[in-house]
């Protein structure tokens, strides 16, 4: 846990960069925390916060669904269930000129950080484009999309995964984001089931 002065002396080392968040894959409940959390830890180091709208979906389109992220973006979402910024999955992105439009997308921006939150898929998925990175951006400096200078100064990605799912079924991690609330609702659930065998049972009216 960071006190303080650990904190402060955080401040502004972000300052010129750019970074993004999504979300992919299936929604789950934490995810939201999740993005908040990126959002205002990125702002308060004082790098540009981009928030991706529609998983690589809106990686891939671009637009309006590559939004730069203000402190109050994400104010009063964490009490919500699954993602405010959406979650789609993405034929385009599977292929090799999905990614290529996405590399574009972000370099744009200037963006060479990227945040991921989403199960299996959506981290291979991370993973993959980052070891194509710097190929990607060759095309598109071959294809006259982007200046030469542009490509050697955004020349890496870096990528962190934060694992959504309520399966828990990822190694690496202890809990993943969505787990906790879902084994919680599991045994309310089952708990309400119960009391309702026992008043049926005892030939009451369930009142739960």
């Amino acid at each position: 846990i960071l006190n303080s002065v650990d904190l402060e002396k955080l401040k502004m080392t972000g300052a010129g960069r750019a970074m993004a968040v999504l979300t992919s894959g299936g929604d789950a409940q934490g995810m939201n925390a999740a993005v908040r959390a990126v959002t205002r830890m990125g702002i308060y180091v004082g790098a540009k916060v981009y928030l991706i709208h529609e998983g690589y979906q809106g990686l891939v389109d671009g637009g309006d669904n590559i939004k730069l992220a203000h402190w109050h973006s994400v104010t009063n979402i964490i009490q919500l269930g699954g993602t405010v910024i959406g979650s789609a999955r993405c034929k385009a992105f599977t292929t090799r000129e999905g990614r290529l439009a996405a590399a574009f997308n972000l370099v744009k921006r200037g963006i060479t950080n990227l945040c991921v939150c989403g199960g299996d898929g959506s981290l291979t998925g991370a993973n993959i484009f980052r070891s194509e990175w710097s190929g990607l951006l060759q095309e598109l400096v071959e294809k006259g999309r982007i200046a030469e200078t542009m490509a050697k100064q955004f020349s890496h990605l870096n990528i962190v995964g934060l694992v959504g799912s309520i399966d828990n079924d990822f190694c690496g991690t202890d809990m993943t984001i969505g787990a906790d609330s879902a084994l919680h609702r599991i045994m309310e659930i089952s708990g309400c089931s119960f009391l309702r065998y026992l008043h049926k049972r005892d030939g009451r009216t369930a009142s739960v």
